[in-house]
């Protein structure tokens, strides 16, 4: 590698062009960039003081093919901002030409053109000093030869070069150009076959448009490949990834190869976002190592077609498409169990769509029964990352029903009683789901009803101070009535007309143009037939209403036996497999285990140990203690959130503080040291308190 210091005028001139890899992503600056680069370049123009300017650096390797006439790079670091300078030359070229006359210091036209924007003798693409992108270079071309960029234009590219042009119209071209000249760059020449670009690549601080996970992940598939294969790979699969996520692939994608990392690494806790790339890094390592980087693009970009069908909305077929839009108003996490049931609906074929749509409809009423409920939804993206490790593509939905009845007390499915009261007496309107609540009820039918413009309506107007006529209504208790029963589900509907109702009596609520009786919803059809509203309507429509919330929002059937085979089966699976004997341990660390290991199988009945190659793992139906063997003392890893752990010892530690656990399989919230065997009491207790809470 040879690195420098050069002015970015003494880099782009000569018989050279910078290619950018077909896999980069494309020219990002935004207006706000280059405004602070045009601010630089008049600031260092007029001050005489100033020598240069540093501007970052700019990363290159020797393209495969070179001719003797012009040198061919391929850029790894610096496209955004040699496409910006480019269109500044360009911008500067163009007033030049239009200008009479100019100092002998002033550059022309046409010697700009030369030394910065294009070969003189370059045939065809060589012509330009800088070769972009697909739509990105398209229109640069034609700004270099003075055409009207085709319809497929950058638009990115002509804002900025108009944002250009129009400070170059209003600056002496003099200050420009002397500030042009000061721009400094830090030359970084690869040398192919001895330095690793990627390596480079991920070290240099970007500028600019920070690069997302994908934009890692890109390069570090295809940088290391030869010109042709990244050019095929990438046609073939990773540009088809782009097109489908099309607007949303810098917002989405990361969060794709999180939930895609999580089903192929069968981890029960989701990728943290800022180890996305290192994750999916050290995943693809080791699947290269017995696949081709074809195999698995390929298996990426499958399961990125299912990604944009569930979350961006692209599925085709309507009942699956409706399930999914249903399913995302409630949660974000369900990803990496609809990618394992869609593989095994579209690859597999072992799901049909019907018993697809029951299985979305099924997490959709896990859901929310459980917001209802105002069970615990924080740890959902574990818990959906949990179940999709559980689902067997020979059963699907009876495997996903099974996982589901398993999760325990605090994880479990609320069954119909536990969903109807807590929907029948709850503060409704105040939930976040309210309008969702309220659409579903409505349009859980073949005949559907638009409500996006709606509102919700409360038939008891919110008002404290109630008017005269539903005080009359209600009775001497009014206000007590009001309190209990405003914000209820037997008292709240969706009207259009939300304004015009406000808290005006019942009958007039009925009665005025677009009121209740002229209301072409089926939410209202029991209240227009009303003669008044008391909780003597308020408390049937209620139960009505969570009566039908019970099929809208179906519960969890599943076989007992199924689920009584999925716990045998695993049980004996993981008991099979342990060798604690084959685990190295000193004499002092053996004696602890042995003391601790009796306690640990006496804290149930459905305790399975298992070993792995340096740790003995403890389940249920998830791990709740690792125990990793260290130096006369064990270290244990206990799966329990550490601010919920109670420890009057004062020696468990939280794990999020630690980068990683040396030896560890698993992923907990608890560290705790046992260095003695006085130790073995507090460490019991802990561990109990994760067992409970993996066992409940």
């Amino acid at each position: 590698m040879n690195a420098q210091d050069l002015p970015v005028t003494m880099l782009l001139d000569g018989a050279k062009q910078f290619i950018v890899p077909i896999f980069q992503r494309d020219y990002s600056w935004e207006t706000k960039q280059c405004l602070q680069l045009w601010n630089d370049i008049i600031r260092v123009g007029k001050d005489a003081s100033t020598k240069g300017h540093f501007l970052g650096s700019v990363v290159y390797i020797a393209a495969e093919e070179n001719t003797a006439g012009i040198t061919r790079w391929l850029l790894i670091d610096g496209q955004q901002r040699l496409t910006t300078i480019a269109l500044l030359m360009v911008a500067l070229r163009d007033r030049l030409a239009t200008e009479n006359g100019s100092p002998d210091e002033e550059p022309g036209a046409e010697a700009v053109d030369d030394y910065y924007l294009r070969n003189r003798y370059g045939k065809g693409d060589k012509r330009y000093k800088l070769n972009l992108r697909r739509a990105d270079h398209a229109t640069l071309a034609a700004l270099l030869d003075n055409k009207v960029p085709s319809e497929s234009v950058s638009e990115r590219i002509m804002e900025n070069f108009q944002f250009l042009k129009e400070q170059v119209a209003g600056n002496d071209i003099q200050t420009i150009y002397n500030g042009i000249k000061k721009l400094v760059v830090v030359d970084v020449c690869l040398a192919r076959g001895q330095d690793d670009p990627q390596m480079i690549f991920e070290s240099l601080n970007s500028t600019g448009v920070d690069l997302t996970q994908a934009d890692l992940i890109r390069n570090f598939v295809l940088m290391r490949l030869d010109e042709e294969t990244q050019t095929r790979l990438y046609q073939d699969y990773w540009q088809p990834i782009e097109r489908a996520f099309g607007s949303r692939y810098r917002t989405d994608f990361d969060k794709f190869v999180r939930d895609y990392l999580t089903i192929h690494k069968k981890t029960s806790t989701p990728v943290r976002s800022d180890e996305i790339y290192q994750e999916f890094r050290n995943y693809f390592t080791a699947a290269t190592a017995t696949q081709t980087p074809e195999h698995v693009l390929a298996e990426l970009q499958r399961y990125g077609s299912y990604y944009t069908a569930f979350n961006l909305g692209n599925e085709q077929d309507p009942d699956l498409r409706a399930a999914f839009a249903h399913l995302r108003t409630l949660i974000e996490v369900a990803a990496p169990v609809i990618l394992t049931l869609y593989d095994h609906y579209e690859r597999a074929k072992t799901l049909t769509a019907k018993e697809f749509v029951q299985a979305v409809e099924l997490l959709e009423s896990y859901v929310f029964r459980r917001s209802v409920c105002d069970l615990q939804t924080r740890s959902l993206g574990q818990i959906f990352s949990s179940i999709a490790n559980r689902i067997q593509e020979r059963n699907p939905l009876t495997s996903l029903q099974v996982a589901l009845y398993r999760q325990g007390k605090k994880r479990r499915y609320p069954t119909d009683n536990e969903f109807r009261d807590a929907i029948e007496t709850r503060d409704i309107y105040d939930m976040r789901n309210c309008s969702y609540l309220l659409d579903r009820l409505e349009n859980y039918s073949k005949e559907q009803i638009d409500t996006s413009t709606f509102t919700i309506e409360h038939v008891l107007p919110q008002n404290e101070d109630l008017k005269p006529e539903w005080r009359e209504m209600l009775g001497p208790d009014w206000k007590t009535i009001q309190e209990t029963w405003l914000h209820r589900l037997g008292n709240l509907t969706l009207t259009g007309y939300n304004s015009t109702y406000s808290d005006r009596p019942f009958q007039v609520k009925k009665a005025i143009a677009g009121g209740f009786n002229e209301s072409p919803l089926r939410l209202n059809a029991y209240i227009k037939e009303q003669q008044k509203w008391t909780p003597a309507q308020m408390e049937p429509r209620g139960k009505l209403l969570a009566q039908k919330a019970l099929t809208v929002w179906p519960p969890l059937n599943v076989d007992i036996q199924a689920v009584k085979q999925a716990e045998l089966k695993e049980h004996i699976a993981h008991a099979e497999n342990y060798r604690i004997a084959d685990i190295t341990m000193d004499s002092v660390t053996r004696a602890l285990f042995d003391a601790l290991q009796p306690q640990l199988r006496a804290l149930g009945d459905d305790v399975v140990e298992l070993a792995t190659e340096d740790s003995i793992t403890y389940r249920v139906y998830d791990f709740f203690i690792e125990v990793i063997p260290r130096r006369h003392r064990l270290s244990l890893l206990m799966n329990i959130a550490y601010e919920d752990c109670q420890d009057p010892t004062g020696k468990a530690r939280d794990v999020t503080k630690h980068a990683f656990i040396i030896n560890s399989t698993e992923n907990g919230g608890v560290l705790y040291d046992l260095k003695d065997e006085q130790d073995i009491l507090p460490a019991i207790a802990i561990a109990k308190q994760a067992y409970e809470n993996i066992a409940e």
